[in-house]
Parts: C-alpha cells; structure tokens; sequence
C-alpha cells in the first residue's frame, strides 16, 4: 500500500467548490465540519458509553467518547508521521501528508461509534439476539426467512456490528443532499473500516484482527469495493484503521475506570489492589511503577488538601497512563511498519509493547466493577426489552411494506414511525433489485431505524407504544 493511494480525497460523488469562493481547506477539514453538523453526531449525546440514562455531568456519554478518541487519534497521527518523516524516512510520505493523517484520524475518532444502536455495546447484542432467535420463525409467503435471504443476508443480522452501520450511515443514510451520505472522502472511510471482510468472512480464530468481525453489509459492498480500490488497500486493513483502534482502545479503558470510580463501582483501594493481583507473574518494573504512580498521585493529593484526593488521584493518574498508551502504540506503528504497509500485520499495536499488561488490566477491572455490576445489568434487561418489542413490531410491518402485499393499519401506523430520510434512501437502493434484496433492504431499514435511536427516544416511544403514557 502507499501513502498517496491511502489518503485518497476523492468522494464517491465528485465535489469540488466553486472556483473563486475562496474556500481554502482540504478536503480532509472540509469532512471534520460535515461531521460535526450532522444530526447523527449531535445524537450521540444521548447515547450510551457505559452508564445507560445517566443523569450525571460527569459521565461520559457516546459524545464526549467519541471527542477524546478524536483528540488521542489525532496526537497519535502526529507522534507517527513525525516518526515516519525523521526515522523511518519512507519517500513515499511526503512532509505534506502529515497534515492530512491527522485529519482523517481526528474525523474518524469522531465517526467511529456514530452507527452504533442505542443502549451501549448491549444495543448489538440485544439485536443479534433477536434476529438469531426469530429471523428462522418470520416467513415471506409462507416460506421461512432463512429459506428466502441468502446466508450473507443472514448473517448480516446475525453478525450486526455498530462499526459496520457506521459506513452505511455516512456513506447512505445521512440524507441532506442526495443518497450519498455525508459523501466523506475515501481516505477517511478507508480509515473507519476496522474489518475488511463481510459477514460470512468472519474467522474469529484466524488471529488476524481483520477478520475479528464483519466491516459492511451485503447492501453496501459496492460502496466498500469502490473505498478498498480508490484506497489500494484491496482487502487488507488500512494502516490508519489501526491507529483509530489504539485511539479508542486507550480512551475507553482509561475512562471506563474514570467512570466506574465516580459511580461508586469501584473504591480506590480496591482499583489498587486489582491491579497489583493482576497477572503477578507477568508484571514488570514498567507495570509496576504504573501502580506506584497512583498510590502517589493520592499522597500528593492529601498534602494539597484535596476534598477528595481518591478521586483527584484516579483523574491525573488516567491522564498519565493515556500519555503512556500514546507512547507506546506510536512505537507499535514504526516497529510494525513494513507489516501495516504491505498488510500483514495481524495484531493490534500495543501488541508486546509496553503498557500491554495495564491495558488488560484496566479493561479487567472495569468489566468486573462496572460492566456486570447490578446497577447496569438491571438497565441491560429493561433495554431487552426495549428492542425485542420495537424489533418486533418495525420487522412485522417493513416485511410488508413495499411489496404489495396488504398491511393492517397498525403496520401501516408502524411504517410511518420510520425516518422519512431512511425511507427515502431504501426505495432509492431498492429500485430494480429482486424481490429478495429487497426484503432484505426493509430489514436494514428497521436497523437503520432503531440504530438512529437515541436512549430516551428509544425508551420513550417503547413506553408510548405499551400505553404505559
């Protein structure tokens, strides 16, 4: 792969300003303000990080996520071109295109959670489930779903993936102009692709991270062709994409402590001591030190007088560790190098580099404390709920819609819920497609749908429609 193919400006619609307007930025700053004017990225304010409902200011939500995984991706895209420039000294990547990596990086930290569905990382596996449990049940003149889809139809829904909806949004759904999207550039959608293969390539056990999950759905794979050609990526992960995962990777485990800590999950003796049990045979100085440095953030914070010195330590320590991750995934970049070029590289960077074994800790402790704590299981089963009985009633009337067939008026009340924008782009992508596609289309477009949700409007239309108020 090389660099003036991976950072690609063109769009999947051509666009080019008018000339004389005097409009000065690349294409890569013109998609930062297509993104953060969107109603999508707006949503995202009232959609689950961890804490679903949270009324606290302190709490993050998918918005301010997605911030800091901005910010982390664009200090990474710095750290490594600057590294590229002066000691990997690779010719093809010019001074010029440090500029734009930090770009794209900062846009697609920004992108990288906006398809996911209300509810958390819950929201997929509540709606994985419930396409696994009643798609085999559904029937379209009166043969089985599972005998009418094709398996990659299937599994689309089976393997459903936030990520995924996260290209069919800004590639589709973001109706403003026409059935393009956003239309962001291809570099960038290069970028947000995490998985490059489809939904009946996954190999969970291959131990390369391209195949972990599935990255576009059978109804996109057009657009995906055309990013993977215009990219030169061609099946392989883009170098960039792994630098969005490392971004992520240290925003979420650091936060999710952060988080857990300001909600009582976990006290701060008890965040010590897990960390000093984990793994003892594998831990090293590096490691070791990490867990001093938040016994001493403590002690200085007692001696200032602090309130709460608990929780002022747990604050600077995480920014600390965070400075520490940024280091260490830049030095997983230039000593995997020729591998994320040329495609082979499987792992992911902090892969046997140092703060390895802090990171798993970090996602450990918070998997215990917070994410199967009661106060968060207790929600996880009300949002069960909550998508078994909208997926249910959207999939019974959408089955119909279009094709036909006759509808009740509560089907047809069910379809006239549905974004007008959705609608729009499902009839345009239906056109000329078989009867089977098409069906297919109408399940994507209840995903689409629920996916577009936030959590109160998700929670409060399943209260409307239950006649609860």
């Amino acid at each position: 792969m090389e660099w003036k193919k991976l950072l690609c400006p063109d769009r999947i619609r051509a666009y080019r300003g008018r000339p004389g307007s005097g409009d000065l930025r690349t294409e890569f700053e013109k998609d930062y303000h297509r993104i953060i004017g969107s109603a999508s990225f707006r949503r995202l304010q009232d959609k689950t990080q961890v804490f679903p409902l949270d009324r606290s200011d302190f709490i993050r939500t998918r918005l301010t996520h997605s911030l800091e995984v901005s910010s982390f991706a664009k200090s990474l895209g710095q750290n490594i071109s600057e590294e590229i420039l002066r000691n990997i000294k690779d010719p093809g990547f010019l001074p010029s295109y440090k500029a734009d990596v930090c770009d794209i990086l900062q846009c697609a930290g920004l992108l990288h959670d906006i398809g996911n569905p209300p509810f958390g990382h819950f929201g997929e596996t509540a709606i994985r489930d419930w396409f696994r449990q009643r798609l085999p049940e559904l029937t379209w003149k009166g043969r089985p779903l599972t005998q009418v889809l094709s398996p990659q139809m299937q599994e689309d829904f089976y393997q459903f993936e936030g990520n995924t909806q996260a290209l069919r949004l800004v590639t589709k759904l973001h109706y403003l102009v026409d059935e393009h999207g956003m239309n962001l550039t291809k570099g960038l959608l290069g970028t947000i692709i995490k998985y490059p293969v489809s939904s009946v390539e996954i190999d969970k056990k291959s131990g390369d991270i391209r195949t972990k999950k599935m990255g576009y759905f059978y109804a996109d794979r057009e657009v995906f062709r055309e990013i993977q050609e215009s990219t030169g990526t061609l099946g392989r992960r883009h170098p960039l994409a792994f630098v969005l995962e490392a971004a992520d990777d240290i925003a979420y485990r650091t936060a999710d402590i952060e988080d857990a800590f300001k909600k009582g999950c976990i006290t701060f003796e008890r965040l010590v001591q897990e960390l000093k049990d984990y793994c003892p045979d594998r831990q090293d100085g590096e490691y070791e030190d990490m867990v001093r440095l938040l016994e001493r953030r403590k002690e200085r914070a007692v001696e200032k007088g602090m309130s709460r010195p608990d929780a002022n330590a747990v604050q600077n320590w995480a920014v600390q560790i965070q400075g520490k991750m940024i280091r260490s995934a830049t030095a997983g970049f230039v000593r995997h190098y020729e591998e994320l070029m040329n495609g082979t590289y499987k792992k992911d960077l902090f892969w046997e580099m140092p703060g390895t074994l802090m990171m798993e800790a970090l996602g450990d402790v918070a998997y215990r404390y917070a994410f199967i704590s009661a106060p968060i299981l207790k929600l996880e089963i009300g949002a069960d709920a909550i998508f078994r009985f909208l997926l249910e009633h959207f999939v019974d009337a959408a089955i119909r819609y279009d094709s036909g067939e006759p509808m009740s008026a509560v089907q047809e009340k069910m379809i006239s819920m549905l974004s007008d924008n959705y609608k729009a782009v499902y009839h345009i992508y239906a056109r000329g497609k078989d009867e089977t596609e098409r069906l297919y289309l109408r399940l994507l477009l209840v995903t689409d749908e629920i996916c577009g949700m936030t959590d109160s409007y998700a929670k409060d239309l399943y209260l409307e429609f239950s006649g609860i108020r």
